[in-house]
């Protein structure tokens, strides 16, 4: 992220001395990615960050993954997977779909999460409804329903559910999430043609000094086989931060800032896109306008994205190219590579003539293929696949409910 923020209190120029009021020397941390060859920023703590007094393993949720075989579209109902709010925010995701580049997890919480660390990658959590402050070591941000949160690799943070509790979509990434490419230039300015730009980027408030000893932070790093979890033990609260400044920090968007690019004739998913990490991009489908050739038909055409495994997650709105298919808000369709997917039944032809789409969807494109998490083979309805034709194989069969 180009857009240089300052917060609290930093010296004129970097790697100077800076004292606080009683002239203590305070402590500069350089938190940068690609090995100081891109975003950064500059944090002043009151205690040395590196100090540890104990660690002991962290027994992540199950983190397990199964190959989607047979080859088939699904339906997964997430709201199946909590009765009710449940834990928080961190410890209580349920691994919903994998690969080796992103994971994506959902949860349903109330309760506040311990200190956490993501070593692996950035996050984009998406709050489906409620609201939460989450406390990082940058400073606070505030979410609400229809906001994103982009946590960066390595941010010390906490989740503070409000009194209804979150309903969050968790997309974590084995590498940085950003804007795309293609929406700045070349000195990382938003471009013209973005359906965003920098005001709507709310980074954090000033940042908070917590008192703590022997401190608790919950960090999901790379294991040897696959991610793995250790609780460190610091002896002092990692919120020491008198000031900082830079380019790398937490921030929200909020989906409803997003402005949808439309055409005369149905446009493809890359107007959508709002973020981007390696191997994989996020898109959202928000209320719009449709189009308006007089032979429109304003769904999608059927299509086989042969390169990519589509996850389109339901969380407003009434889905247009979905209708008939059981479909909800809550679900998740899989429309894996290798198979063409596209409206259901009716759908094609009902939309001839229709204006605008009262819809919103988050779509997470991936460029090698997802497999199912233990929350995905809990939410799968079984009978999705076989939408299309309206028949199925017997109750027997691999996957399908009886």
């Amino acid at each position: 992220m180009a857009h240089y923020q300052r917060r609290g209190s930093v010296p004129p120029h970097r790697h100077t001395q800076l004292r606080d009021d009683a002239g203590a020397l305070l402590y500069e941390e350089l938190m940068g990615e690609e090995g100081f060859s891109s975003d950064s920023s500059l944090l002043y703590h009151r205690h040395i960050p590196s100090a540890l007094v104990d660690a002991r393993p962290w027994q992540l949720p199950d983190q397990t993954t199964t190959p989607n075989e047979p080859l088939l579209p699904r339906h997964l109902r997430l709201h199946t997977l909590f009765a009710g709010p449940a834990g928080d925010v961190v410890t209580a995701r349920r691994l919903v779909l994998g690969n080796d580049d992103v994971r994506i997890a959902y949860v349903w919480a109330r309760e506040p999460s311990p200190l956490y660390r993501n070593a692996i990658g950035d996050e984009c959590v998406y709050l489906e409804s409620g609201s939460a402050r989450v406390e990082t070591v940058f400073g606070p941000l505030d979410a609400r329903q229809g906001d994103y949160v982009l946590l960066p690799r390595g941010t010390t943070h906490r989740w503070l559910p409000g009194p209804d509790g979150v309903r969050a979509y968790c997309i974590e990434a084995n590498s940085h999430i950003a804007p795309p490419h293609r929406y700045l230039s070349r000195y990382g300015q938003f471009l013209e043609h973005a359906p965003y730009c920098e005001r709507d980027l709310h980074g954090p408030g000033e940042p908070e000094q917590h008192d703590g000893t022997d401190v608790e932070v919950f960090v999901k790093h790379r294991g040897a086989a696959g991610p793995t979890g250790t609780v460190h033990v610091l002896p002092h609260h990692p919120f020491d931060v008198v000031g900082w400044d830079g380019c790398l920090y937490p921030y929200t968007f909020d989906v409803a800032d997003f402005m949808p690019i439309t055409g005369k004739v149905h446009q493809p998913p890359p107007v959508h896109q709002v973020f981007e990490g390696t191997n994989f991009v996020i898109c959202n489908f928000v209320p719009r306008k449709v189009d308006y050739h007089p032979l429109s038909i304003p769904v999608p055409y059927y299509h086989a994205n042969v390169d990519s495994d589509e996850v389109m997650f339901y969380c407003g709105g009434d889905y247009e190219a979905r209708k008939g298919s059981g479909i909800g808000l809550g679900s998740v369709s899989l429309h894996p590579g290798g198979h063409s997917h596209g409206p259901q039944p009716g759908a094609y032809e009902r939309s001839i003539g229709v204006h605008e789409f009262d819809e919103l969807a988050v779509m997470v494109d991936t460029f090698r293929p997802l497999r199912l998490g233990e929350g995905g083979r809990a939410a799968d309805d079984g009978r999705y696949a076989w939408t299309w034709s309206g028949r199925g194989p017997g109750a027997d069969s691999p996957g399908l409910e009886p």
